[in-house]
């Protein structure tokens, strides 16, 4: 809006002696403040006035007195006269959307593939058929395991390890990351389905898919911030403990049930007595062999000096002890079977076997969008919405966690790069969506299985393609003899690599760093124990969010008793954040509290406010007033003009703004010549 020069020359100081009414509004904007002796401070007896100096203000080259970018003053004055208008308005976004849509630079993002496979060479080639065979040795036991925490029979863990881990070559942005089961997403498909069958498990991996894409595409991918540490800590270690508790059973070789920790516990409680000696003994071996291979694996011969090259020799037994390490599950899995092979040529085996496992790929067909069931000889169907009914809120929360999992994962191998989160995002939608026509239950990222990725060398997502072949292999040919393969074992293979997701070692530096950190996990912890998965993290951040609310709305506020250059005593308070609904009025109280009992000028100290709304310029509008109205000055200093011009919003009384600290005690004198003036009057 355009100023008379006129009028602005005058701008810095007006009064009029006639009328009480104008001296009063025309104190609210008397102000000063300069830099190099020009004024920077501004009256604001109208909010075009005091805007059109904010601008003035903002066009200067101190970038130390603009406002953050996250809040700007946008011209509203334009307004559309018709519907038309306003649905032509969106074609050129539209347009612009679909131009960046269609460019080079996002084709290469969203498919990785473009920007490494050219660059592909030899030794690439050798470190991912490395890597993929070693992942795919680990893969095979765990997928036969995690189908048993899943609830499901022994293939469908098969059936969720290859395609997804094919997909993920193309779309996949870290080369870490096998796509396959995982601990913590069999335990919240097992939870999820509750016993409905292997229909619901597929038709949530395709929804779980559908979850992920969208919200990669929609962005919306902050949603997993709202995920804190200690909240991820306190799931995964009940995760693990949840996962452990349902193991116990094979390796006792007793029936139980339970969605949650305490069901399975009273429920294996109540069968304890028919514990099958075999097999606990078979599966106590089995946990401690894995552990001692472990421990073998880490193991290094040769000079303590990083410096002092080994020999050969001394670099043949490394990688011998490493690749025992590192296929310990497959090693045991093979041995245990020969075992339950041997001792069922001579008869019934002294534990309990998996039994058949149906030989070949699994058949390739749509979701189950329905199903019929035939209970007590009769049929039952149910529909898609029914099945989504049953799945309940899993089908938000589960993707959620799998895309966690799978981030933590990049982010553990990314070796100081960034994450995209977004086309993570994508990829495992698009991997759990093609999954879903395999007859696959929902996959992500493991922890474990990049560990041994990232060890074995791989270079590229490539690897996935050798550890693909290698599922494919078994399911061909191998099916057969896992019907020798004990439960204690697979139930011992699962034990000893979950116990160290129990993250006892955050505990002590959490304590010392924040308690109410350590509360918080804690108490995610024992929710997730107690009540089904879903509705623990979800009270872990609930919890985390009333926390984070309650530092909104009690700002930490610095109060000073400082003397001016003039000798003059001022109160300044700083607070420490921006002013927002939720504490405005406490910031008010402490400010009317403490004005009044020292009785001088206050200064707000607003270098730390980079944001307000509309709840707080009602409250400074009242605030003012009441300073107004005592007659006690009140001023802001370094408030940034995004902010300022909120405020303005309302034309609130007695609002001066000044960014000098020389500048105090010019605006204490105008302050004191126009009350004398108006009290002469």
């Amino acid at each position: 809006m355009p100023i008379d020069k006129e009028s602005t020359s005058k701008h810095e100081f007006r009064i009029s002696l006639g009328d009480h009414q104008k001296a009063e509004r025309d104190v609210q904007g008397a102000g000063g403040g300069g830099l190099h002796g020009t004024y920077l401070a501004y009256n604001n007896p109208t909010l075009s006035t005091s805007s059109e100096t904010i601008n003035n203000f903002r066009n200067r080259n101190d970038s130390a007195y603009l406002g953050s970018n996250d809040f700007i003053v946008i011209d509203t004055t334009k307004k559309h006269s018709s519907t038309v208008e306003a649905i032509k308005s969106v074609v050129p976004w539209v347009k612009t959307k679909a131009q960046n849509a269609c460019t080079k630079k996002l084709l290469y993002r969203r498919l990785p593939i473009l920007s490494w496979l050219p660059r592909y060479d030899s030794a690439c080639a050798v470190g991912d058929l490395v890597a993929g065979i070693t992942v795919g040795l680990t893969v095979i036991p765990q997928a036969l395991a995690y189908a048993n925490i899943a609830g499901l029979p022994t293939e469908y863990g098969l059936y969720s390890s290859f395609l997804g881990t094919f997909v993920y070559i193309f779309m996949g942005s870290c080369k870490d990351v096998p796509m396959g089961p995982s601990a913590i997403s069999a335990l919240m498909t097992f939870q999820a389905i509750n016993g409905y069958g292997p229909e619901y498990a597929i038709l949530l991996s395709f929804l779980s898919g559908i979850v992920l894409l969208l919200m990669g595409i929609l962005g919306l991918g902050f949603l997993i911030d709202f995920v804190s540490g200690p909240v991820a800590s306190g799931f995964t270690s009940a995760v693990a403990l949840i996962i452990v508790t349902s193991q116990v059973k094979d390796v006792l070789g007793v029936r139980a049930s339970g969605g949650t920790f305490v069901a399975t516990w009273k429920s294996l409680f109540e069968d304890i007595h028919n514990t099958r000696a075999w097999d606990a003994t078979l599966g106590v071996v089995c946990i401690a062999v894995l552990l001692i291979l472990r421990i073998i694996g880490s193991m290094k011969v040769g000079p303590s000096d990083p410096i002092e090259e080994p020999t050969r020799l001394q670099k043949l037994i490394n990688n011998t002890l490493w690749l025992i390490g590192t296929g310990r599950n497959a090693i045991l899995v093979i041995v245990c079977g020969f075992i339950g092979y041997s001792f069922h040529l001579n008869g019934p085996t002294p534990f309990k076997l998996i039994g058949a496992v149906p030989p070949g790929l699994p058949s390739v067909k749509v979701p189950p969008f329905g199903i019929d069931k035939v209970v007590n000889g009769t049929v039952i169907s149910q529909s898609f919405t029914e099945m989504v009914s049953n799945l309940g809120g899993a089908i938000i929360v589960l993707p959620l966690i799998i895309i966690l999992e799978n981030i933590a994962v990049c982010k553990a191998f990314a070796n100081g790069k960034m994450v995209d989160a977004t086309q993570e995002f994508i990829a495992i939608g698009v991997c759990n969506i093609a999954n879903s026509f395999v007859q696959a239950f929902p996959s992500t990222g493991s922890l474990s299985r990049s560990a041994v990725n990232n060890s074995s060398g791989v270079r590229t997502p490539l690897g996935g393609l050798y550890t693909s072949i290698l599922v494919v292999l078994a399911l061909l040919f191998f099916t057969p003899y896992f019907f020798y393969i004990p439960k204690a074992t697979l139930a011992g293979v699962i034990i000893a690599a979950v116990i160290f997701m129990v993250e006892v070692k955050v505990v002590k530096p959490m304590w010392r760093s924040k308690k109410s950190d350590l509360v918080l996990g804690f108490t995610t912890f024992i929710a997730c124990l107690v009540l089904a998965l879903e509705i623990g993290i979800l009270v872990g951040i609930g919890i985390n969010l009333l926390f984070i609310l309650y530092h909104a709305a009690r700002p930490k506020i610095t109060v000073e008793k400082l003397t001016s250059n003039g000798g003059t005593e001022y109160l300044m308070l700083t607070p420490d954040r921006c002013l927002i609904f939720p504490s405005v009025d406490y910031v008010r109280n402490l400010v009317t509290k403490q004005s009044i009992r020292q009785g001088i000028p206050v200064v707000i100290d607003c270098s730390h406010i980079y944001g307000a709304d509309y709840t707080a310029a009602t409250v400074i509008e009242i605030l003012t007033q009441d300073f107004v109205a005592r007659e006690q000055p009140l001023f802001f200093y370094n408030l940034k003009p995004s902010v300022c011009s909120v405020f303005e919003g309302l034309s609130p009384k007695g609002f001066v703004v000044y960014y000098n600290e020389n500048e105090l005690d010019v605006l204490l004198k105008k302050r004191s010549s126009i009350k004398i003036e108006i009290e002469s009057k």
